[in-house]
């Protein structure tokens, strides 16, 4: 189990120790002999789809899972519906559970789609009188009005699916396991999706998310994991997670000098960050503050028109801002052995809050990268002299507030 033992009441899903494998069998024995030159046995290996996978997902919480095709990602999720039992380990569900993952499979072809609405939300556990409260809340979210009393075989394959996520999801859960759905449908209906899953999240249900949408784990989810060759790789904040996947699948590496993925052959790189208040190294500064982000570099050979480039993000991921050195006008003839650039930022606009730098270094057409860092320095910024506290940034604004009625106006400090 992940992090610290927590009250079962707390805990809508729990995964112990699960491992599951299946047979991949090199070559049938599609004869007598053969079967008699192997020993009477197929011969097959055990292929690890998980091994040893533990966490909870907690009661009211959107936890996303991330990883490559064949990650046992898919895998996960049927053992966590009850598809699939594992070979050691065990699930433990302790909410009510909707899974939407092949969406339709109770689905007669030559039934109408009323009837199929009324089969398949029977199959998922509602009574008859459930079906029929719910039935125009079902059919009006499907968006197939017109279409309700034809048979399912005339429906296209985007009409199916909606019809039945419309079913699946009007189940009344008390949490989700959701495999790639908000795919599906055109931009208005997954637009209804995403709309309902935000519903369900502020309505304290859990979600559980299982796609390749990484936009939808960072802005979606409370957590997640990183699921490599049936193995947790990595757990905790979406949104960092996200950087270090999508870096390693673009050929990064953990780097050894910070905390971030470092990717690019070289041979300029970005050896350290600091960030300079008052021209000390810090973690903190305030709303307002002047500050300098300095980058150390080093290559052992010349390279031609370097351009340096800082992205500055929330720690939630959204970028504020990404210059670089040919925006600015400075892109050195050349550069070799070791050296600083500093990016100078006379008032820091930044609302209070965690903040990461991720920098790169790339040549004059932007489009070879010697180095790039995701991570490269994590920072706070505390409360200054601003009073804001929505968004990214402040823009420095003034308020004027004029009329007959209006008197006094001035908080007090």
């Amino acid at each position: 189990m992940s992090g610290e033992a927590r009250p079962a009441a707390d805990i809508a899903l729990g995964v112990h120790g699960v491992t599951k494998t299946f047979r991949v069998h090199h070559e049938r024995a599609n004869s007598l002999k053969q079967l008699i030159a192997a020993g009477g046995r197929n011969r097959y290996d055990e292929f690890y789809a998980l091994r040893d996978v533990s966490f909870d997902v907690k009661a009211g919480e959107a936890f996303g899972v991330i990883g490559h095709n064949g990650s046992g990602k898919s895998t996960l999720l049927k053992c966590m519906a009850g598809i699939l039992r594992p070979n050691a380990g065990h699930i433990a569900v302790n909410r009510r559970m909707s899974a939407l993952l092949e969406l339709g499979a109770g689905f007669h072809p030559d039934l109408s789609g009323r009837d199929n609405v009324f089969l398949n939300a029977a199959i998922l556990g509602m009574s008859r009188r459930e079906i029929a409260k719910r039935f125009d809340q079902i059919v009006a979210f499907s968006g197939l009005e017109a279409f309700i009393d034809s048979p399912v075989k005339t429906y296209s394959s985007g009409m199916y699916v909606r019809l039945a996520f419309a079913v699946a999801i009007n189940v009344d859960p008390e949490m989700l396991l959701i495999d790639e759905i908000l795919a599906v449908g055109d931009v208005t209906f997954q637009q209804r999706c995403t709309e309902k899953f935000v519903e369900f999240r502020d309505q304290g249900r859990t979600i559980v998310l299982v796609t390749h949408d990484l936009g939808s784990v960072r802005n979606f989810c409370d957590r997640a994991i990183w699921l490599e060759h049936g193995e947790i790789s990595g757990q905790g904040d979406p949104a960092t997670l996200v950087d270090e996947y999508t870096e390693t699948m673009l050929g990064g590496r953990k780097d050894g000098g910070s905390d971030g993925v470092r990717r690019g052959p070289g041979p300029l790189r970005v050896e350290q960050v600091e960030l300079l208040v008052d021209g000390r190294p810090t973690r903190y500064l305030q709303t307002g503050d002047a500050a300098t982000i300095r980058l150390h570099f080093s290559s052992p050979e010349p390279v031609p028109r370097p351009v340096f480039a800082v992205t500055i993000a929330s720690l939630g991921g959204a970028v504020v801002t990404a210059p670089c050195t040919r925006d600015g006008g400075d892109v050195p003839t050349t550069i070799s052995g070791t050296g600083t650039v500093d990016l100078r930022i006379d008032n820091m606009s930044l609302l209070p809050g965690p903040h990461v730098v991720h920098t790169e270094v790339t040549g004059f057409g932007r489009q070879h990268v010697f180095d790039h860092l995701q991570n490269a320095l994590s920072f706070d910024v505390l409360t200054g002299t601003v009073r804001e506290t929505g968004g990214l940034v402040t823009l420095w604004p003034t308020w004027k507030i004029e009329g007959p009625g209006v008197v006094g106006g001035a908080l007090p400090d």
